[in-house]
C-alpha cells in the first residue's frame, strides 16, 4: 500500500466517522430540541472531524443569525456532557472526541455568492 493509498484510506474513515456522529447527534439533538423549547431555530447542518479524530465540531446554523446562535450557545453547552455520553453509548469506539460547538457560516456565504449573481445577471441585462 502506498502512502497515497493510506491517506486515501484515512480519509475515507474519517468520512464515514462523521456521517456517523452527524445522524447520532442530529437525533440526539431533535430529542433535545422537543424537550427544550429554547432550542428551537437552531440545527444541526454538519459535522466535522480535527485531523486526530479528537475533537468533533458541531457546525450549528440559525435563519436568525450569527447573534440568535451566540444567544443559545450557553444553553448548547449545558447538554455537552449529555450529548458526549450518548454518542459513547451508540458509537462503538476507542475514544469519544471533546465536542465543540460552531455557527456555521457556510450556508451565509453561499447566499451572499448567490445574490451577487442574481446583481451580475441584472446588471447584464
Amino acid at each position: 500500500m502506498t502512502i497515497f493509498e493510506s491517506k486515501r484510506v484515512r480519509d475515507i474513515k474519517k468520512a464515514q466517522k462523521e456521517k456517523l456522529l452527524f445522524r447520532e447527534l442530529s437525533q440526539l439533538f431533535l430529542q433535545a430540541t422537543i424537550d427544550d423549547s429554547r432550542l428551537r431555530d437552531v440545527y444541526v447542518n454538519r459535522v466535522a472531524l480535527s485531523a486526530d479524530k479528537s475533537i468533533c465540531f458541531i457546525y450549528f446554523y440559525s435563519p436568525q443569525g450569527p447573534a440568535f446562535f451566540e444567544e443559545k450557545l450557553d444553553i448548547l453547552k449545558l447538554y455537552k456532557p449529555s450529548l458526549r455520553k450518548a454518542i459513547a453509548e451508540k458509537i462503538d469506539a476507542r475514544y469519544t472526541p471533546d465536542l465543540v460547538f460552531k455557527y456555521d457560516e457556510q450556508y451565509e456565504k453561499i447566499e451572499k455568492m448567490e445574490n451577487l449573481f442574481e446583481q451580475i445577471k441584472k446588471s447584464d441585462k
